[in-house]
């Protein structure tokens, strides 16, 4: 049993409503910004998991750090839980990470305004109302008039 969990990457897999998928459960480590952790599971096995749904600011963007420093208070203490499909071509992991109280990190970072709801890859209505309840109430980054779409940002800091 513990090779096939191996080779599952320290993960099971489990059949949902929606289909198979994985579950990885473990460790934070590290957080490197609002939507990228590294979860070290019971394997000492490390998996970089990028927040699926969801795009947060980056580090050198408005409001990156308070997005880093909120998702690190929700996950640095205690066991996550990270549901998840597929890898991203860059290797990591894509998924939805539920902190030690069963808060699901993806969309707690829409509904506080730390984060955009990545509408282009995902039409998931929940998200996209909590991007809008946000929005609408000025919180987080939707305090500032005209925020710069973490995307946008990357790509104008290619340009230069």
């Amino acid at each position: 049993v513990a090779v096939a969990l191996r080779l599952l990457g320290g993960g099971l897999a489990f059949a949902a409503e929606w289909g198979l998928y994985n579950v990885i459960t473990g460790k934070v480590v590290r957080v490197a910004d609002g939507d990228t952790i590294t979860v070290l599971d019971s394997f000492n096995t490390q998996h970089k998991i990028r927040l699926n749904r969801i795009d947060a600011p980056e580090k050198g963007q408005a409001f990156g750090q308070v997005s880093r420093k909120y998702l690190a208070g929700m996950v640095t203490n205690g066991t996550v839980k990270v549901e998840w499909e597929k890898k991203d071509k860059y290797g990591r992991v894509l998924g939805i990470v539920y902190s030690s109280d069963g808060r699901e990190t993806n969309l707690e970072m829409l509904k506080t305004g730390l984060a955009w709801h990545y509408k282009h890859f995902d039409q998931t209505e929940s998200y996209s109302q909590a991007e809008k309840d946000a929005r609408t109430k000025k919180v987080g980054l939707w305090v500032d008039n005209s925020p710069i779409e973490p995307w946008n940002w990357r790509k104008n800091k290619r340009g230069k």
